[in-house]
């Protein structure tokens, strides 16, 4: 869908989720007219993965068959550890921050249960994304730099990884219908304003988690099969 000749600043212009790519991979803004294919190769990140990552995100598709493309293990571990340390220190922080100030702002319309309950279950989401990203920085993302490194531990295995991989949707969902069905607050702009992060940061999430399904788990497979 994108080639390397393409210009990244015309990408970039076209779609702004591009932002959460080259942020992920230490692309930095300032990318003149220089190709894709250019802006890749100054910062180490290899183009092929680049355009997989881009084209899952954008077109929202189905990874295609792995064996026809040339894909960097280390690149997409770059961008799932990138992706976690977003999440979990810049992203979920900033919107509890501003969903606290919104909540205390509209105290005199929002019943005081009301405010718990809103900043309870999205403590109960965060705390679950957490969990899940937080055993992957611990156990799994160590396990598949061991098979970069072509060693093969004895004592853990991908398979493991996918049948403890849950996802985190429901406590989302819970979240969201509490403000969506009973937030009574008339001022709408900043309530309407976080609902937006909120909606962006869930869909990032559920790329993220469809990048790790989808193109990390078939690869480590594909290394632990030469390994064996």
């Amino acid at each position: 869908m994108y080639k390397p000749t393409d210009k990244m600043s015309d990408l970039i212009a076209s779609h702004y989720k591009i932002l959460f790519v080259m942020s992920r991979f230490g692309i930095p803004l300032g990318v003149g007219d220089k190709t894709i294919d250019e802006v890749c190769s100054e910062n180490d990140v290899d183009v092929d993965t680049f355009l997989v990552i881009v084209e899952i995100l954008l077109e929202n598709t189905k990874c295609r068959d792995l064996d026809n493309l040339n894909i960097s293990l280390p690149d997409i571990m770059k961008y799932l550890t990138n992706s976690h340390d977003y999440f979990l220190n810049f992203r979920l922080p900033n919107i509890r921050e501003n969903l606290s100030r919104i909540v205390n702002t509209h105290k005199s319309e929002v019943s005081n249960e009301l405010s718990k309950a809103i900043i309870y279950y999205f403590d109960e989401y965060v705390a679950e994304v957490k969990k899940h990203m937080e055993y992957e920085n611990r156990l799994v993302f160590p396990y598949i730099n061991t098979l970069i490194d072509k060693v093969k531990a004895d004592n853990y295995n991908i398979g493991v990884f996918v049948r403890q991989h849950n996802h985190v949707e429901e406590r989302m969902t819970e979240f969201k219908n509490i403000i969506i069905k009973y937030y009574p607050a008339k001022s709408t702009n900043d309530i309407n304003s976080i609902m937006v992060d909120i909606f962006v940061c869930e869909e990032d999430l559920a790329t993220h988690i469809y990048i790790e399904d989808n193109l990390l788990v078939p690869m480590v497979k594909h290394i632990e099969k030469q390994l064996s």
